[in-house]
């Protein structure tokens, strides 16, 4: 069994990291740290979970127990709480805050969306795991930036309310966020640095932008993002190139129709529309913020990490209704 550690266990992606491992056949937590429910049942903030497990969160983090431990304190602070580790720990560690996955600030941390460095995600014991919103933009963009097809790249993507974490604030709370629309971070949205360092690692050559706008949505769960870019290539020789690529993911699939959020929502899947209208190319991304954005891709990486097989624990389907 792999003995599991998660850090910041109280928050809406330690949560479904939670909800994750109680089932899955090849891990065990070991311990669920969180200073403010110290000594509380995990049901305690994710109410849910009552029923599932006796675990109780922890004020200790006893890393040294733990093969692998998630890193789910939020962004900025994964640093401080590494620095409290003790010396000499050679444990896995994967972080799922935006704290190493800039390559300047990377260290020894290794960016890891599976679908485009596996290999390296292979023989790494530190992975950053990639934002939402980046990995269901850069799961549009994968095939055409290793085929160098990408140009100016435009892009309106819509999140839903946990997207901002668990912390109220003006824009999450239920009587704003109700039918409600909003944009924000326009053109300056932080988990654009990530996605152009996979861009340039695939496509050297590339030397279009990236205009990102981001929308707030009223629901709760899962990112819609449509993404348009130029391209020579005719329609079906673009479908067939995406196909190709993803051909043996688990995970990211090309879909024929026209997909809705409520498909992947509650799932580990990606899937992705590909069409051409003139000249320009169009996908549209679809996965769950929390899971593929988030906790269900960061299992995904400690499977990779140990061996296992990418679907082990994440074969999840919610109701559709």
């Amino acid at each position: 069994m792999i003995r599991v550690g998660i850090i910041g266990a109280a928050g809406y992606t330690a949560g479904e990291l939670i909800r994750i491992l109680v089932n899955h056949p090849e891990a065990e937590i070991v311990f669920a740290q969180s200073a403010s429910h110290a000594g509380e049942p995990v049901w305690t903030a994710h109410a849910d979970l009552f029923g599932d497990t006796e675990l109780r969160f922890s004020e200790d983090s006893p890393v040294n127990d733990a093969d692998v431990v998630f890193l789910c304190s939020g962004h900025g602070k994964s640093r401080e709480v590494l620095a409290s580790f003790p010396e000499g720990y050679d444990g896995c560690i994967i972080d799922l805050s935006n704290d190493f996955r800039l390559a300047a600030d990377a260290g020894d941390f290794v960016y890891a969306l599976p679908e485009a460095f596996r290999s390296r995600i292979r023989g790494a014991r530190h992975l950053a795991n990639p934002g939402c919103f980046a990995t269901a933009i850069q799961l549009a963009l994968l095939p055409a930036a290793k085929a160098d097809l990408l140009s100016e790249i435009h892009v309106t993507g819509i999140t839903g309310s946990t997207g901002a974490g668990q912390k109220p604030s003006e824009t999450t709370h239920f009587s704003w966020r109700a039918d409600n629309l909003s944009v924000y971070k326009p053109f300056t949205h932080q988990h654009l640095g990530e996605i152009c360092e996979t861009l340039h690692s695939l496509a050297p050559s590339w030397e279009g932008g990236i205009n990102f706008v981001p929308v707030r949505g009223d629901f709760t769960r899962g990112i819609l993002a449509s993404v348009y870019f130029d391209c020579p290539v005719d329609e079906e020789a673009v479908v067939q190139l995406y196909k190709d690529y993803y051909k043996d993911e688990p995970f990211t699939f090309v879909y024929d129709g026209n997909p809705d959020l409520k498909m992947a929502v509650g799932t580990n899947k990606a899937l992705l529309s590909v069409r051409k209208y003139g000249s320009k190319v169009h996908v549209v991304s679809i996965i769950d913020n929390l899971i593929k954005g988030a906790s269900g891709q960061a299992v995904q990486n400690m499977n990779i990490l140990f061996g296992l097989p990418e679907d082990t624990g994440l074969r999840l389907k919610a109701d559709r209704w």
